[in-house]
């Protein structure tokens, strides 16, 4: 018998939708092939319902991700829909990383066969930057202080929460063929980044057989293009992991090239790390493969590797044929849904 899960799938806002509709019928064409059975479950959430109801997500909806095997979700968002303090309302990291305690943003970065770099040509791309997901910076939320002369956000550094995120930065390096994992922080300037690197060294010491060092977060953008290959696994605070993923998005084929994972030790959701592109909506032109990408990581999450390799090899194949190309600015040359058929077809 197939093994069964329950998945929650939220389509999103702007391309989401689109972006959604290709990766299930990628994963359709998956259980054909694997011993599977994703039994999907739609909800409502984001930037339309918002506008609709004045809520990003809904209570049974924030439930039904906690009960679930697994949670996709397209991207969400309206530059258009703000809440009254001028913040963009309708987005959902706010409340699905807390809600399901989902403290690791895991975002593989690579370059696959066939997609052209924006760096030097032959240049060999292949870490995953690992982004505490539940403080730094952005735990600052709605929570700053403001006064008629300015704002004050705060930054909050946990050593729970820094533990956690680097225990889980080195257990992903350790099945890697040459692992290494590099603290990125700003230890020469903030208190909070000084116990970042402290606990990280503390966990570097019980893993001699995996490489450590450390960069400065500025350091580190400069390194991400000029080196790139010289890294595998990265581990930083929130605020700094979204800035440096983007970078490193932009040197691999552009932001709809790139998964991404937000995992907890009960519950994780799976996401392309893009926005929603009002721009693109309705042009058939978004490229999916972000999206399709952490379709696989979301396969791994329930315990079913063969079935995320089938998939991440039938990309690999569509790229380094040519079967999918991409535009300079990452969109899709033959469109969202013909590159779901040559994924579907390459499995």
């Amino acid at each position: 018998m197939a093994r069964d899960y329950r998945v929650i799938i939220i389509p999103g806002d702007g391309i989401g939708p689109e972006v959604i509709e290709a990766t299930l019928a990628v994963l359709g064409a998956v259980q054909e092939h694997e011993n599977v059975a994703l039994n999907f479950e739609t909800h409502s959430a984001g930037a339309a319902h918002y506008s609709a109801t004045g809520r990003a997500m809904d209570d049974a909806t924030l439930a039904a991700c906690r009960s679930a095997d697994g949670v996709l979700k397209g991207p969400v968002g309206d530059p258009a829909v703000r809440s009254d303090d001028g913040i963009e309302a309708g987005t959902l990291g706010g409340v699905l990383r807390p809600g399901l305690d989902a403290y690791a943003n895991v975002r593989p970065i690579r370059l696959y066969p066939g997609v052209t770099s924006a760096l030097r040509e032959g240049a060999a791309i292949d870490y995953v930057i690992v982004r505490e997901n539940t403080e730094g910076l952005y735990a600052s939320r709605g929570k700053g202080t403001v006064t008629p002369d300015g704002v004050t956000d705060y930054m909050t550094m946990s050593r729970a929460g820094i533990d956690r995120v680097v225990r889980k930065a080195f257990a992903l390096a350790a099945p890697r063929p040459n692992p290494r994992v590099t603290c990125v922080d700003k230890a020469n300037v903030l208190r909070g980044f000084a116990l970042f690197r402290e606990i990280f060294d503390d966990h570097a010491a019980q893993h001699p057989a995996i490489a450590a060092d450390h960069l400065y977060a500025d350091a580190a953008a400069a390194a991400l293009v000029e080196r790139p290959g010289t890294f595998d696994v990265l581990v930083t605070e929130n605020f700094v992991g979204d800035i440096l993923s983007d970078l490193g998005a932009a040197t691999v084929g552009g932001l709809g090239m790139c998964p991404s994972g937000n995992i907890g030790d009960d519950a994780a959701y799976f996401e392309p790390i893009h926005g929603s592109a009002p721009g693109l909506t309705g042009q058939d032109a978004a490229n999916p493969l972000a999206t399709i990408l952490s379709a696989a990581m979301l396969l791994d999450w329930l315990g079913e590797p063969a079935a995320a390799t089938r998939l991440r090899a039938a990309v690999e194949r569509t790229l380094a044929t040519g079967t999918i190309t991409l535009n300079p600015n990452g969109t899709a040359v033959h469109g969202t849904q013909a590159a779901a058929k040559a994924v579907i077809a390459a499995l």
